[in-house]
């Protein structure tokens, strides 16, 4: 076991540990470098933007103007690196191999792959311990990829680690539902890659739920349509929580994120062109075996008829095990931080805007730690990469100690026609009592993106 424990400098010279070499990890470390300060990217998997490839074959619905952080760009621009064309949409793959990886190789030594934080705690005081808090530093426990163990310190942490590795599940309750875990081998998680032959297989000609009502369970249907039309027996029961209101199929042409809209557009023509069937205010309670297909069996009974394949696309969650030592303030419900849920509450967000936000929403009782980028939104549904990268340009000037930057705010976000909630964002009746179809008599509500990484979201 090694330990590397960086005392002979000043909490002030020691580096800024960021965890995750994803979108918004690797944006931090360019504005921090910006700032004169030292980031150290502790990413777990082998590559930089290690998430966005596993979804390498989903085209983002952000454009590549809008998913490239101006601070990187900047880095990036004396190795003749140039931006693809603003206005195109890159695939996941294209946005980790085209810009991510350029970025880590220019930051260089100060991104280390295959080091997974396991634990980040104040500098010998676990959590309950007050006397001298402040002035310790952080201690960052990181697993190396041969097995090893390694202790860091750090004058500040942020976490940019992203939830893709924790996808909701299918129970409606937020727990895993009955039999899902013993029926893994047919339950999926992302969105499928048609392109990849084997995969393909697994779906052509089959009966496969989709169970979720964002962008990615959008793009689903969409993909299994296509495959529909080519490949005979193909079909989607969409699996949804709610009825069918007016919001259901998002924004479509009012959404100021054209792609965006488009994905709602083509799940509703999934529907309507019977390649898709859909089965409304179905809970998923549990998942039986049939002879070697499924049974999705809700809470109140009812039985859906039998399936060949789930896929499960009902969310991410953070991960916050490894945080355990330190005091953040998160909501009870979202598990964002308490100043920052209210602003993207799906059970409360209506018409208006969501109000863009930096290192005041973003900090904790446990000063110098910060959770940014997709994380920082708990379960909420809503997230576009930048979004994030404005929360990392606040936190770092924070940082710097400048705050009169770190808190003012430099982002416009699209608009779109979708409104949520005030008890309406799980009542689609009461969502179409409104004139004009919607919940709003104008569409005017500001939705970041979507809770899906692997749905076209720009997000981390």
């Amino acid at each position: 076991m090694a330990e590397s424990i960086n005392s002979v400098l000043t909490v002030d010279q020691l580096p800024v540990v960021v965890v995750g070499a994803g979108p918004i990890g690797l944006a931090a470390a360019a504005r921090l470098v910006e700032r004169g300060l030292e980031p150290l990217v502790l990413e777990s998997g082998p590559s930089a933007g290690t998430a966005v490839r596993n979804w390498s074959h989903v085209r983002l619905f952000s454009t590549w103007g809008e998913v490239v952080d101006p601070a990187a760009e900047k880095l990036l621009a004396p190795t003749g690196w140039v931006r693809p064309d603003a206005a195109t949409y890159p695939t996941g793959g294209d946005w980790a191999g085209k810009y991510l990886q350029p970025l880590a190789d220019v930051l260089g030594d100060r991104v280390r792959y295959g080091a997974t934080v396991t634990g980040v705690a104040r500098a010998g005081r676990d959590r309950i311990v007050d006397s001298g808090r402040e002035e310790q530093p952080f201690t960052v426990h990181v697993q190396l990829a041969d097995g090893r163990e390694e202790r860091l310190t750090a004058r500040a942490v942020i976490d940019a680690s992203g939830t893709w590795s924790t996808p909701g599940p299918m129970g409606a309750d937020g727990l895993p539902a009955l039999g899902e875990k013993a029926a893994a081998d047919r339950v999926s998680y992302q969105v499928p890659d048609l392109g990849d032959p084997a995969v393909r297989a697994r779906y052509a000609g089959r009966r496969t739920a989709v169970i979720g009502s964002g962008a990615s369970a959008f793009t689903a249907l969409a993909h299994l349509a296509d495959l529909a039309k080519e490949e005979d027996g193909t079909h989607a029961a969409w699996i949804l929580r709610r009825g069918i209101g007016a919001s259901t199929y998002g924004g479509g042409e009012a959404d100021e994120l054209p792609a965006r809209g488009a994905l709602g557009l083509r799940a509703r023509e999934a529907v309507e062109a019977g390649h898709a069937s859909a089965v409304t205010g179905f809970r998923t309670q549990a998942v039986e075996r049939e002879g070697d297909r499924l049974v999705l069996v809700a809470e109140d009974g009812r039985r859906l008829n039998p399936v060949d394949e789930v896929i499960v696309l009902t969310g991410f969650r953070p991960d916050l095990s490894f945080l355990s030592e330190l005091r953040l303030g998160l909501d009870e419900r979202l598990q964002a931080p308490t100043a920052l849920a209210p602003l993207i509450d799906p059970n409360v967000h209506s018409c208006g805007t969501v109000y863009p936000h930096g290192v005041n929403e973003l900090s904790h009782p446990e000063q110098g730690v910060y959770l940014v980028g997709m994380k920082s939104y708990g379960r909420a549904p809503t997230f576009l990469a930048m979004t994030g990268y404005e929360q990392v340009r606040s936190v770092a000037a924070a940082l710097a100690g400048d705050q009169e930057a770190a808190e003012r705010v430099e982002l416009t976000l699209p608009e779109t026609g979708v409104c949520g909630g005030a008890g309406l964002f799980d009542d689609p009746d009461a969502a179409q009592s409104t004139e004009g179809g919607g919940c709003c008599a104008a569409p005017s509500t500001l939705q970041i993106g979507t809770g899906t990484p692997a749905a076209t979201s720009g997000g981390c």
